[in-house]
């Protein structure tokens, strides 16, 4: 029997259980192609004999960079793992200067690239990396080396008995990935993570996730070069889920129909844009179709779990998921019974109408250097409680400091910073790894996010601010895509805001209204001001005085990743959004 103790164990454990005939699927050319439990282990073989032939050594660095999520990248990680070497997946999006911080920092050999333009990005800084031997493309690209020189360099098995003893020589506690987080400010962290620290927290979580064993079908979208989702695909091999990986996020919806998945993970901000997508849909009904169709929504925004609402409602959600809420699956491909959402808070109405409508979003809470998880919703045994990230996983331990961080201890915490001990220091302080979140646990053991320790500020008057709560509060309005709150030192709170276009649009065409045709005419057009100011003032409501935003200026600018707005994350890059708006800055509050 396969003891899974390295990350590398996992295809061998699947092999043993399930060998399942679609372990990994990607589509090329309009085709999905199958790669079996079997062909997966034998090309990660081949990849290992291959990189033993090229001179890799324990504990050399390698990066890989992909677009999208994909079969080759499966196949090189486990490839790398097993010669006791270190993959170090690499977010595509970044800017050139990070690719030349990240590649030189970690002191990488070889890159493994997905596509023409992450090889255009390389090979602009190329010259300034003295450590990188050679680049690899998984796409045929003229002039780039092919992966597949690798399979055919790795074909003979000579050399075989060699990787079995490299295999046999790594030790749980062996680094196993350096993880470069996005960061909202300054240089990206390295974060060295061990197959322990990986292992533990697959192993740990799996009881929370209620898995069909060897019959589920997985979509897999989210950037595997960030631990939530290479997590989640361990885990999926553990309980044999076969993974389909989506094209990108703009055909995500089309996958989805193709692949009928009973399983995917989200970030909130994507499941804000499927519920907004019908929401807008509903919109456009006439008659008793619309009425039933925001009865339904009415129904689900006030759903508890565990048949808490009683008996009445408990028959009217039987009939709204009969008549509404089955169309609202079948558009997401007909099979989806789960969501795993992580990265940042879930507005509790997202999470109450997905759970009305027989697709529960779980909520989970973790940082790349927890592995990531902490805790996690599950819908069984009462362990799901909307507003909260669930309760700890096995063998994690919380403790709330007294300004109310969050402190984590477990198998699952991070080595260290990669060549920066005083960084550690300061994060793994007695004995407990310092989350940076604001925090608390109920009664019944959920834990609940209130916000991030850095981010809070105080206003003049010297009341606390907890932006996070606000942004969260504002974004439930379908006219607010994105939201900032600033007025650290300033007498109130106030915001940038970047209106949801699309919605406004939709919003314009019921109404009869022109509000113009670009984003600088919509965001200074009086009655689009005008409709906001009404949805801050009835969400402003749930706050104190002191907390209400009492003025906001709209921005024409779409938030981005590639424009800065953005993490890869979708997380706020507060120091940079400020920068760019620091003329509406002084607008509020001059």
């Amino acid at each position: 029997m396969t003891k899974i103790t390295r990350l590398f164990d996992f295809p061998y454990f699947q092999l043993e259980h399930y060998n399942i005939p679609d372990a990994l699927v990607t589509k090329y050319n309009g085709v999905w192609v199958k790669t079996s439990t079997e062909e997966y282990i034998a090309k990660a073989n081949a990849i290992s004999r291959a990189l033993l032939r090229l001179g890799i050594q324990k504990d050399d660095k390698i990066a890989v960079i992909s677009t999208n999520n994909r079969t080759e990248w499966n196949i090189m990680d486990i490839g790398i793992l097993q010669v006791g070497a270190q993959n170090v997946p690499i977010y595509p999006t970044i800017s050139e200067t990070d690719y030349e911080y990240i590649l030189n920092h970690s002191e990488s050999i070889y890159c493994f690239v997905s596509d023409v333009e992450v090889l255009r990005k390389v090979n602009l800084i190329k010259q300034n990396l003295p450590n990188l031997k050679e680049i690899f493309s998984f796409d045929t690209i003229e002039g780039c080396k092919n992966w597949e020189e690798l399979l055919v360099l790795g074909q003979d098995q000579n050399n075989q008995d060699v990787v079995e003893v490299r295999k046999n020589n790594v030790k749980p506690e062996d680094l196993a990935t350096i993880i470069y987080t996005s960061g909202t400010t300054g240089k990206p962290k390295g974060v060295m993570l061990s197959h322990k620290n990986i292992v533990s927290n697959v192993l740990d979580s799996a009881p929370r996730i209620p898995f069909e064993k060897g019959k589920s079908r997985a979509m897999s979208f989210l950037p595997i070069c960030h631990i939530f989702e290479r997590m989640i695909l361990y885990l999926y091999q553990y309980y044999g889920v076969s993974v389909y990986f989506g094209e990108s996020i703009e055909k995500i919806s089309d996958n989805i129909k193709e692949v009928r998945p009973t399983v995917m993970t989200a970030v909130p901000r994507l499941i804000e844009k499927v519920y907004d997508k019908i929401y807008s849909k509903g919109l456009e009904l006439k008659g008793i179709k619309r009425k039933l169709f925001f009865w339904a929504v009415d129904l689900g925004l006030k759903y508890e779990p565990y048949g808490a609402n009683g008996f009445w409602y408990e028959l009217q959600l039987k009939i709204a998921r009969k008549l509404i809420f089955s169309k609202w699956k079948e558009g997401l491909g007909g099979n989806l019974d789960l969501l795993v959402s992580g990265s940042a808070a879930l507005q509790p109405r997202l999470a109450r109408v997905f759970a009305a409508a027989e697709m529960p979003v779980v909520e989970g809470y973790g940082l790349t250097e927890t592995s990531p998880v902490i805790a996690v919703n599950d819908m069984r045994n009462f362990g799901f409680k909307v507003g909260t990230v669930g309760k700890l996983i096995d063998n994690v331990e919380v403790k709330i400091a007294e300004d109310g961080e969050i402190l984590c201890k477990g198998p699952n915490v991070m080595m260290g910073y990669f060549r920066d001990e005083a960084l550690t220091k300061e994060v793994l302080a007695n004995g407990y790894f310092h989350t940076g979140d604001i925090g608390d646990i109920d009664k019944e053991g959920f834990l609940k996010i209130t916000d991030r320790k850095k981010e809070m500020f105080k206003t003049s008057g010297g009341k606390y601010i907890s932006p996070q709560l606000l942004e969260n509060a504002m974004k439930q309005s379908r006219f607010i895509e994105q939201i900032m709150v600033i007025g650290d030192g300033q007498k109130m709170p106030a915001a940038f805001i970047q209106p949801n276009f699309e919605f406004v649009k939709t919003w314009e065409k019921l109404h009869g209204i022109q509000v113009g045709t670009t984003n600088k005419e919509i965001i200074s057009n009086p009655k689009v001001i005008e409709r906001i100011q009404e949805e801050i003032d009835i969400l402003n409501e749930k706050f104190g005085n002191w907390e209400k935003i009492k003025r906001f200026e709209l921005t024409p600018d779409i938030w981005s990743i590639n424009e800065g707005h953005l993490t890869p994350t979708l997380k706020l890059r507060r120091k940079i959004v400020m920068e760019k708006y620091i003329d509406l800055f002084h607008k509020i509050y001059n």
